[in-house]
């Protein structure tokens, strides 16, 4: 069953829903197609096997795309509104990878008259290497609709 938990009931160290994906050739064909980024790198097989990569690497904002899926599942509107992300890309994701996106609260803070919530976001591999990891914020204010964390 899922409760909606309001900004005054977060705390620090609150797990946020992780969300999982695995990575195929075709999402990341179709996330160059969406975007324009044709580096063949992402798309063509053969010519990532030679370099150092070693074969076809997902885009890292198709993964980001994913950190931003768990953020909106955790505060819907008002990380839309006002979500802000500074992250580190640590490692590719390739094909076959499963993706899974976690996060928590680091702290919530009063400023200007709002909330401001600070998390800490991770995304790793099957294998538990860490691909991206670094920090989520989303400000609440009463311009805003209430900020709430789902959980379930």
């Amino acid at each position: 069953m899922e409760r909606e938990m309001k900004v005054s009931e977060l705390r620090d160290g609150m797990s946020l829903p992780a969300v999982q994906h695995i990575i195929t050739q075709e999402k990341i064909n179709l996330y160059a197609e969406a975007s324009g980024d044709l580096n063949p790198i992402h798309i063509d097989e053969e010519f990532a096997s030679k370099t150092a990569a070693g074969g076809t690497i997902a885009h890292g904002m198709l993964i980001l795309a994913y950190v931003s899926e768990m953020m909106t599942a955790a505060f819907g509107e008002s990380w839309l509104r006002s979500g802000k992300l500074n992250v580190r890309f640590r490692a590719p994701a390739r094909p076959g990878d499963t993706v899974t996106v976690s996060g928590k609260v680091g702290r919530v803070e009063a400023v200007n008259g709002g909330k401001l919530v600070t998390c800490e976001v991770l995304c790793a591999n099957q294998k538990a290497e860490v691909i991206i990891n670094g920090e989520a914020r989303v400000f609440n204010n009463s311009s805003l609709r209430a900020l709430t964390l789902r959980s379930g």
